[in-house]
Protein backbone atom coordinates (compact mmCIF):
# COMPACT_ATOMS: atom_id res chain seq x y z
CA UNK A 1 0.00 0.00 0.00
CA UNK A 2 1.26 3.50 -0.87
CA UNK A 3 2.46 5.51 2.11
CA UNK A 4 -0.05 8.36 2.79
CA UNK A 5 2.88 10.78 3.05
CA UNK A 6 3.96 9.97 -0.52
CA UNK A 7 0.37 10.22 -1.72
CA UNK A 8 0.03 13.68 -0.15
CA UNK A 9 3.29 14.84 -1.75
CA UNK A 10 2.04 13.72 -5.17
CA UNK A 11 -1.43 15.24 -4.77
CA UNK A 12 -0.10 18.58 -3.51
CA UNK A 13 2.50 18.82 -6.28
CA UNK A 14 0.32 17.71 -9.19
CA UNK A 15 -2.95 19.40 -8.29
CA UNK A 16 -3.40 21.29 -5.02
CA UNK A 17 -0.19 23.31 -5.32
CA UNK A 18 0.53 23.04 -9.05
CA UNK A 19 3.32 25.53 -9.71
CA UNK A 20 1.75 26.90 -12.90
CA UNK A 21 -1.98 26.82 -12.10
CA UNK A 22 -1.91 27.63 -8.37
CA UNK A 23 1.44 29.04 -7.26
CA UNK A 24 1.86 30.87 -10.61
CA UNK A 25 5.64 30.35 -10.58
CA UNK A 26 7.89 29.97 -13.60
CA UNK A 27 5.44 31.73 -15.90
CA UNK A 28 8.05 33.46 -18.07
CA UNK A 29 9.30 30.31 -19.87
CA UNK A 30 5.86 28.73 -19.67
CA UNK A 31 4.30 31.59 -21.61
CA UNK A 32 7.24 32.17 -23.95
CA UNK A 33 7.83 28.72 -25.46
CA UNK A 34 4.39 27.10 -25.27
CA UNK A 35 3.37 28.07 -28.81
CA UNK A 36 3.59 24.40 -29.87
CA UNK A 37 3.14 21.15 -28.00
CA UNK A 38 6.64 19.85 -28.83
CA UNK A 39 8.37 23.02 -27.64
CA UNK A 40 6.34 22.92 -24.43
CA UNK A 41 7.13 19.26 -23.84
CA UNK A 42 10.85 19.83 -24.40
CA UNK A 43 11.05 22.61 -21.83
CA UNK A 44 8.78 20.73 -19.44
CA UNK A 45 10.98 17.62 -19.45
CA UNK A 46 14.13 19.70 -18.99
CA UNK A 47 12.53 21.43 -16.00
CA UNK A 48 11.31 18.11 -14.58
CA UNK A 49 14.78 16.59 -14.76
CA UNK A 50 16.24 19.70 -13.12
CA UNK A 51 13.75 19.51 -10.27
CA UNK A 52 14.40 15.83 -9.58
CA UNK A 53 18.19 16.07 -9.67
CA UNK A 54 18.48 19.36 -7.78
CA UNK A 55 16.01 18.28 -5.08
CA UNK A 56 17.90 15.01 -4.66
CA UNK A 57 21.27 16.74 -4.49
CA UNK A 58 20.07 19.35 -1.99
CA UNK A 59 18.53 16.67 0.21
CA UNK A 60 21.73 14.62 0.20
CA UNK A 61 23.92 17.55 1.29
CA UNK A 62 21.39 19.33 3.51
CA UNK A 63 23.10 18.36 6.78
CA UNK A 64 26.44 19.75 5.58
CA UNK A 65 25.22 23.22 4.54
CA UNK A 66 25.40 26.17 6.90
CA UNK A 67 22.08 27.99 7.13
CA UNK A 68 23.63 31.35 6.25
CA UNK A 69 24.91 30.20 2.84
CA UNK A 70 22.18 27.75 1.87
CA UNK A 71 20.64 29.84 -0.94
CA UNK A 72 23.91 30.40 -2.87
CA UNK A 73 24.64 26.69 -2.52
CA UNK A 74 21.17 25.81 -3.84
CA UNK A 75 21.65 28.10 -6.84
CA UNK A 76 25.07 26.57 -7.52
CA UNK A 77 23.59 23.05 -7.43
CA UNK A 78 20.73 24.02 -9.73
CA UNK A 79 23.06 25.83 -12.14
CA UNK A 80 25.31 22.77 -12.33
CA UNK A 81 22.36 20.50 -13.13
CA UNK A 82 20.99 22.91 -15.74
CA UNK A 83 24.42 23.21 -17.39
CA UNK A 84 24.64 19.45 -17.83
CA UNK A 85 21.08 19.30 -19.23
CA UNK A 86 21.83 22.21 -21.57
CA UNK A 87 24.96 20.54 -22.92
CA UNK A 88 23.10 17.26 -23.45
CA UNK A 89 20.25 19.00 -25.28
CA UNK A 90 22.72 20.87 -27.46
CA UNK A 91 24.40 17.57 -28.34
CA UNK A 92 21.37 15.32 -28.91
CA UNK A 93 18.47 17.73 -29.64
CA UNK A 94 20.29 20.63 -31.25
CA UNK A 95 17.39 22.04 -33.31
CA UNK A 96 15.01 21.96 -30.33
CA UNK A 97 17.76 23.46 -28.17
CA UNK A 98 18.15 26.28 -30.69
CA UNK A 99 14.40 26.97 -30.71
CA UNK A 100 14.11 27.03 -26.92
CA UNK A 101 17.18 29.26 -26.82
CA UNK A 102 17.78 31.30 -23.69
CA UNK A 103 14.94 29.63 -21.80
CA UNK A 104 17.01 26.50 -21.15
CA UNK A 105 19.75 28.27 -19.12
CA UNK A 106 17.05 30.47 -17.55
CA UNK A 107 15.69 27.35 -15.81
CA UNK A 108 18.28 28.25 -13.15
CA UNK A 109 16.22 31.30 -12.21
CA UNK A 110 12.89 29.45 -12.13
CA UNK A 111 11.32 30.36 -8.78
CA UNK A 112 9.62 26.97 -8.56
CA UNK A 113 12.97 25.13 -8.49
CA UNK A 114 14.72 27.25 -5.89
CA UNK A 115 11.45 27.36 -3.96
CA UNK A 116 11.21 23.56 -3.71
CA UNK A 117 14.87 23.31 -2.70
CA UNK A 118 14.28 25.81 0.11
CA UNK A 119 10.80 24.74 1.21
CA UNK A 120 11.03 20.96 0.85
CA UNK A 121 14.27 19.32 -0.30
CA UNK A 122 16.47 20.78 2.44
CA UNK A 123 14.05 19.53 5.12
CA UNK A 124 13.28 16.00 3.90
CA UNK A 125 15.11 12.74 3.11
CA UNK A 126 16.24 12.00 -0.47
CA UNK A 127 13.31 9.72 -1.40
CA UNK A 128 10.68 12.30 -0.51
CA UNK A 129 12.72 15.12 -2.05
CA UNK A 130 13.08 13.23 -5.33
CA UNK A 131 9.36 12.38 -5.37
CA UNK A 132 8.47 16.02 -4.72
CA UNK A 133 10.72 17.12 -7.59
CA UNK A 134 9.24 14.49 -9.90
CA UNK A 135 5.64 15.43 -9.14
CA UNK A 136 6.27 19.18 -9.22
CA UNK A 137 7.99 18.68 -12.58
CA UNK A 138 5.15 16.53 -13.90
CA UNK A 139 2.62 19.16 -12.84
CA UNK A 140 4.62 21.91 -14.56
CA UNK A 141 5.07 19.78 -17.68
CA UNK A 142 1.35 19.01 -17.75
CA UNK A 143 0.57 22.72 -17.65
CA UNK A 144 3.06 23.38 -20.45
CA UNK A 145 1.71 20.57 -22.64
CA UNK A 146 -1.92 21.58 -22.16
CA UNK A 147 -1.16 25.21 -22.93
CA UNK A 148 1.12 24.35 -25.85
CA UNK A 149 -1.37 21.92 -27.38
CA UNK A 150 -4.24 24.40 -27.03
CA UNK A 151 -2.25 27.25 -28.56
CA UNK A 152 -1.01 25.10 -31.44
CA UNK A 153 -4.51 23.86 -32.32
CA UNK A 154 -6.10 27.31 -32.10
CA UNK A 155 -3.18 29.13 -33.67
CA UNK A 156 -2.25 26.75 -36.49
CA UNK A 157 -4.89 24.02 -36.58
CA UNK A 158 -2.22 21.35 -36.06
CA UNK A 159 -0.86 19.12 -33.31
CA UNK A 160 2.57 17.51 -32.86
CA UNK A 161 4.11 19.74 -35.52
CA UNK A 162 7.88 19.14 -35.72
CA UNK A 163 7.73 16.14 -33.39
CA UNK A 164 10.94 15.00 -35.08
CA UNK A 165 12.80 17.69 -33.12
CA UNK A 166 12.44 15.56 -30.01
CA UNK A 167 11.64 12.03 -31.15
CA UNK A 168 13.75 11.68 -34.28
CA UNK A 169 13.01 11.53 -38.01
CA UNK A 170 10.50 8.70 -37.62
CA UNK A 171 8.24 11.01 -35.63
CA UNK A 172 7.53 13.14 -38.67
CA UNK A 173 4.42 11.04 -39.30
CA UNK A 174 2.98 12.06 -35.92
CA UNK A 175 1.90 15.38 -37.42
CA UNK A 176 -1.88 15.80 -37.05
CA UNK A 177 -4.00 18.31 -38.96
CA UNK A 178 -6.83 19.04 -36.54
CA UNK A 179 -8.54 21.75 -38.60
CA UNK A 180 -8.51 21.39 -42.40
CA UNK A 181 -8.02 24.53 -44.52
CA UNK A 182 -7.59 26.55 -41.33
CA UNK A 183 -6.16 30.05 -41.93
CA UNK A 184 -4.72 30.21 -38.44
CA UNK A 185 -5.28 32.57 -35.53
CA UNK A 186 -2.16 34.65 -34.94
CA UNK A 187 -3.16 35.88 -31.46
CA UNK A 188 -3.03 32.31 -30.08
CA UNK A 189 0.66 31.87 -30.85
CA UNK A 190 1.67 35.37 -29.71
CA UNK A 191 2.43 36.21 -26.03
CA UNK A 192 -1.07 37.64 -25.37
CA UNK A 193 -2.53 34.33 -26.48
CA UNK A 194 -0.40 32.57 -23.87
CA UNK A 195 -1.85 34.76 -21.11
CA UNK A 196 -5.40 34.15 -22.33
CA UNK A 197 -4.83 30.39 -22.64
CA UNK A 198 -3.30 30.12 -19.18
CA UNK A 199 -6.18 32.11 -17.72
CA UNK A 200 -8.69 29.72 -19.30
CA UNK A 201 -6.84 26.66 -17.95
CA UNK A 202 -6.71 28.17 -14.44
CA UNK A 203 -10.45 28.91 -14.67
CA UNK A 204 -11.15 25.28 -15.62
CA UNK A 205 -9.08 24.03 -12.67
CA UNK A 206 -10.88 26.38 -10.28
CA UNK A 207 -14.22 25.18 -11.62
CA UNK A 208 -13.23 21.54 -11.04
CA UNK A 209 -12.05 22.37 -7.51
CA UNK A 210 -15.34 24.16 -6.77
CA UNK A 211 -17.38 21.17 -7.95
CA UNK A 212 -15.28 18.74 -5.91
CA UNK A 213 -15.73 20.92 -2.83
CA UNK A 214 -19.47 21.17 -3.44
CA UNK A 215 -19.77 17.40 -3.84
CA UNK A 216 -17.80 16.85 -0.63
CA UNK A 217 -20.12 19.19 1.27
CA UNK A 218 -23.17 17.36 -0.10
CA UNK A 219 -21.80 14.02 1.13
CA UNK A 220 -20.94 15.34 4.59
CA UNK A 221 -24.54 15.30 6.02
CA UNK A 222 -25.05 11.77 4.66
CA UNK A 223 -21.86 10.60 6.35
CA UNK A 224 -22.86 12.18 9.66
CA UNK A 225 -26.35 10.67 9.42
CA UNK A 226 -24.99 7.18 8.80
CA UNK A 227 -22.76 7.44 11.85
CA UNK A 228 -25.59 8.69 14.11
CA UNK A 229 -27.91 5.88 12.96
CA UNK A 230 -25.36 3.19 13.65
CA UNK A 231 -26.46 0.79 16.45
CA UNK A 232 -24.69 1.11 19.76
CA UNK A 233 -22.27 -1.72 20.57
Amino acid sequence: MIDPAYRKIAYDALWKNNQAFVALLGLCPLLAVSNTLVNALGLGLATLLTLVLSNLAVSLIREHIRHEVRLPIFVLVIASVVTVIELCMNAFFHELYTILGIFIPLIVTNCAIIGRAEAFACKNPPDKAALDGLCIGLGFTLALVLLGGMREVVGSGTLFARADLMFGEGAGDWFITVLEDYPGFLLAILPPGAFIGLGLLIAVKNLIDARIKKAAKALLPISRSSRSDAPLP
